[in-house]
């Protein structure tokens, strides 16, 4: 149930990964115990679980954690530096968005990139529900957002936020719906 909640909480590679261990911890017990009580079925079917959750780590703390060290190297870096600060592009999903005030009112989902010019489309944004347990997940610009390494802060007030484009599943706007809706088609 720990190595569950560790990877179903998409917290990041280290933490996805090291549900990872915990589940091949678990899968080579119960293999243990399959082969020691002759239950063939329980030995097969942890023996082949150990194998997918060696992959879930190969690919958790090896690949995915060498691209979030890599994008974050670069981001730190960047903000020692004159100009622009870098953000990496995958670690916006589990990105916090903070108000103007300093709370936080949500995170990052996705960035959608214009291929015409490589700019930013719009952001995708789902914002708490307040009292519910619900989000709504919004359009915004990327101009409407100061990009931290760690965070995105709302450069409007909340209200401005309520009238943001409410995204439907399966039904997000394309370049030119992104364009009009900014005023910029």
């Amino acid at each position: 149930m720990i190595a569950a909640m560790m990877t179903a909480a998409n917290l990041g590679a280290r933490v996805t990964g090291s549900g990872f261990i915990v589940f091949t911890v678990g899968s080579l017990l119960w293999s243990y115990i399959g082969m020691a009580t002759g239950q063939t079925g329980l030995l097969v079917t942890n023996g082949f679980l150990t194998l997918v959750n060696l992959v879930g780590i190969w690919r958790w703390l090896g690949r995915q954690r060498a691209y979030e060290d890599g994008a974050r190297a670069a981001a730190e870096k960047s903000e020692t530096r004159p100009g622009s600060n870098l953000v990496g592009g995958a670690g916006f999903a589990a990105m916090p968005l903070i108000d103007r005030g300093g709370d936080r009112i949500g995170h990052g989902v996705d960035v959608l990139l214009c291929s015409r010019d490589r700019s930013i489309a719009y952001v995708v944004l789902a914002v708490n529900g307040g009292k519910s347990l619900s989000e709504r997940v919004v359009a915004v610009g990327g101009e409407d957002l100061d990009w931290h390494g760690d965070r995105v802060v709302l450069r409007h007030d909340n209200a401005w936020l309520d009238r943001a484009p409410t995204l439907t599943d399966g039904d997000w706007p394309d370049e030119a719906e992104a364009l009009a809706w900014r005023g910029e088609a």
